[in-house]
This record gives structure tokens, sequence and C-alpha cells, in this order.
């Protein structure tokens, strides 16, 4: 069975012909283009291997692609105000855009608006769920990165303002870039911004039962918070653990760092500088740190040098051999992580937005594929109807916990209406059977009655008629 496919997905804020190019990751070949708008930064999104979402650089809506029917003109979401970010749940079910300020979360199965976040005091410059869905992240230019738990968001109680699971303020410059690793609600968390730091960080207390197992994997710290003094207000790229909510890594560089990742063991984290060089943090070599110092002419043999201008976004291949990095200079370029030589520059046409690698879908590959279910109308305000958008009609609506939108009845209504109507239909199909059949028989009757007079009438007009004499 062949292994499945990588693809390099990018965007650049140009677009002059097309909005986004998918390209096979090794050999380079281009697969597919999408045109329509140009997207913004952290504005790229798959959704459920069916659909490209794409935020539009400085506009009021989303557009969106059939994955395979790239000639189509793009579906449009229309949101309240410019999309800053943009992300879609693992599982297909949600979709999250940041608009000034606030989070917008939509259900994909009916487009209804289910809650708008304000937490942030300025605009969200990036979202991530966790691989199970369970969590997702925001950061913002208020230097504050916010997790929170979508089971809590959605069964909040509409009088209560929903709060994040956890609020990581450490950072003292605006979020550039956030990261999630793998591991749900377990997960680290990579965050990087302006004031040239990068921190590691992980979800809750609940995972301290297996941390002694995964010391082996991650010979540089289990994920319990190490002893010692809380960390000052000014630290740096940081690793932070989702789980606990505590600090697990801040490193310091000489440069604002635009850009983070991590490969999928977590042993290596790559940043992204503002002059240009990609930075490899090794995670493993220095157990037990909690804060430290990145210096290049130390650590020479963990630069990537080769971009001219801000790096704007990376990813890392799932074997962790390859790193894709886009950048202001207006080039993609693919890096071989061991050696860290450049083994492929894709020149575009304007500042990169997005760079991704990706496993291609099934229907990213089958010329004929097409989604299982259309994109509906997506609202744009929490009551629907009642802040005019158009009604809807003859669907079941199941919402959770409190969450309710305007007078529309409950499931539970629902349920007990349709029960009303079958306990009725049922009573008089089995009491009002008899009577019915006989007002029905009767009718009947009356009928063959009518029709055998029709009939004989008929037949004696014809006698007549037939028989009449010849004048």
């Amino acid at each position: 069975m062949a292994a499945p496919m990588e693809v390099a997905v990018c965007t650049d804020s140009a677009a002059p012909m097309w909005s986004c190019i998918v390209w096979e990751l090794h050999s380079g070949a281009n697969l597919l283009t999408y045109r329509g708008g140009q997207a913004g930064p952290r504005g790229l999104a798959l959704l459920n291997g069916e659909y490209l979402l794409a935020a539009q650089l400085g506009k009021n809506y989303i557009s969106a692609w059939e994955l395979q029917r790239k000639d189509q003109l793009q579906q449009k979401i229309m949101c309240p105000g410019p999309v800053t970010c943009l992300t879609a749940s693992p599982n297909g079910l949600y979709v999250l855009a940041g608009v000034a300020e606030s989070i917008h979360l939509w259900e994909v199965s009916t487009g209804n608006l289910l809650v708008i976040l304000s937490r942030h005091y300025q605009d969200v410059s990036c979202l991530q769920f966790t691989g199970d869905s369970s969590h997702f992240i925001s950061g913002g230019k208020d230097c504050l990165v916010l997790v929170w738990s979508l089971c809590s968001v959605l069964q909040a109680d509409p009088s209560r303002i929903p709060a994040p699971r956890h609020v990581w303020s450490h950072h003292a410059l605006p979020i550039t870039d956030l990261h999630c690793g793998f591991g749900g609600p377990l997960a680290r968390v990579a965050t990087s911004s302006l004031d040239q730091t990068v921190k590691s960080q992980a979800l809750g207390p609940e995972d301290s039962r297996r941390l002694t197992s995964l010391v082996p994997l991650f010979p540089w710290g289990p994920r319990v918070p190490p002893a010692g003094p809380s960390p000052t207000p000014f630290a740096h790229p940081q690793l932070w653990e989702v789980s606990s909510g505590e600090l697990l890594l801040s490193v310091l560089f000489d440069v604002s760092i635009m850009a983070v990742t991590m490969d999928l063991a977590e042993h290596h984290m790559f940043c992204g500088g503002s002059e240009g060089s990609i930075f490899q943090v090794d995670l493993f070599t220095w157990p037990g740190q909690r804060e430290r110092s990145f210096h290049p002419e130390q650590d020479a043999g963990k630069v990537f040098k080769g971009h001219r201008n801000q790096v704007t976004c990376l990813s890392v291949s799932t074997d962790g051999s390859v790193l894709l990095s886009g950048s202001h200079d207006e080039t993609v370029r693919l890096w071989d992580v061991q050696s860290k030589q450049c083994i492929r520059t894709v020149a575009l046409k304007g500042p990169v937005t997005n760079a991704a690698i990706l496993l291609a879908p099934v229907s990213m590959l089958s010329s004929d594929f097409r989604p299982s279910l259309p994109l509906p109308h997506f609202n744009k305000h929490l009551l629907g109807a009642e802040h005019g958008d158009e009604p809807r009609h003859g669907g079941l609506t199941l919402r959770l916990g409190l969450h309710q939108q305007g007078s529309e009845p409950s499931y539970l209504d629902r349920t007990e209406q349709l029960q009303a109507v079958l306990c009725s239909t049922m009573e008089k199909s089995v009491l009002g059977g008899q009577d019915q059949l006989r007002v029905r028989v009767t009718e009947l009757e009356d009928e063959v009655r009518n029709l055998r007079k029709i009939n004989r009438d008929l037949f004696d007009f014809s006698t007549r008629f037939i028989t009449r004499p010849a004048k």
C-alpha cells in the first residue's frame, strides 16, 4: 500500500492569478489552484477534507471552495467584520473565525452562529483547535493566549459570559503565532510573540498520572511544572501545557519571533524570526530548565538561513525530515531538517501569508469526488431570523445544555409535541376505526346504487333509440 501523499498548500497577499496553490511536497508538481481573493495570514483552513476555506485579507467574508471543483466561483461566508484569522475543527463540525477582538463559532451542519466570545481586548491574531476538537486556543494583539473548552462554551448559560479555561499572560507584546501539538486536552502549546520570546505550555492536572511514562518519549521534561518561582512577565517563545495551564519552557531570542511550530514527536521547536532566520530549539537537550536564551553564535548548527525578510509561517512534514517556510520575501522554501539546507524554493507574487504541509485527503486526489453535504448558509447573528437572517423550517434542532436561540422550541418540547401527535393518531386509529369503517361502507353502497340507476337509465334510453320506427 502506497504511503499517503503529502502536499504543500500556500497563499500570498498578491494572488494575481490564483488565491491558493497546492503542490506535491517532494516532487514540486502543481496539483491544484483556487481562484478568487487574497487569503490573509493565519486564514487558511481545511474543512472536513472536502472544502478549503480562506479568510480574505481585509474583507468581511470567507471564501470556500470544493477541493476538486477548482474552476467554480467560490462560495462566500459573510461575516460581521474583517476576518483576522480562521480555523476549522479536525472533526469537521465547527468553524472558528476571529473578527476584530471577537471569536465567532459556527456549527457547520446548520450554519448557526452558536456563540460570540469577546474576551480579547484587541484583534485576535491566531486560532487553533486541539487534535480531538475538545479545546481551542486563541492568541491576540492584547498579548493574551486563551484556552477554551468547547463543551463549556457550548453549554454556557446565555445570561453569563463564557470564561476560558486558562489565561496565559506571560507575553509582553502581541501574539504572532501558536502551535498545538498532539494529545487533545493533554497537548502542549507553543506560542510566539513580538517580545522576542517563545513559550511552551500544556492543558490540566489530570495528566499527572501518565507523566512518568512520557519521559522517555519526551526527554526534555515531564508535563508537571518544575519547582521554583513564577516566570517574569518578560519571557520568550513559550511552551505551555493545556491540561494544567503551566508554563513548561521559555526561550529568549535576540529578534522578534513571527512563526512557531513543532515536529510530531515534539523533539524540536522551530521559530521563524523577523529578519529571515529560522531557529531550531532542541527540546530534549536541557531537561528541567524553565528558561533559556538562544544564542545564534553558539548554536550556529541550529539556524536555517536563506530568507531575506521575516518568516511568516512554518510547517513540518509527518516524518519530521522536511520543514516548509513562507516569508515576506515572496518565497516558500523547503528545508532538510538534518542538514539545514534549502532543497527547493518556490517564488510567489507577493508576501506569503500561509504555507502548510498536509496529508492530501481523498477528495483532493479523486477528480470525481463531491462533498457529502453542501455548505449551508452561515448566519451572521446569534439569534438567526430575529436579527435579520432568513428563517428555517422543517428541521429538528438539538442544542447542548442551556444553549438555546430565541423562542425556538427545545429538543424536549419538540419530542413532547411529537409524542402527543402519535398518541392522538393511535387513539383515532384504534378507538374510532369501526365507526369510520361503517361510514365509509355506507358511502360506497350509496355510490353503487347511483351507478346502477345511471346504467339502467342508459340501457332504457339506448333501447328506445334503437327500436324507434323509422319515419
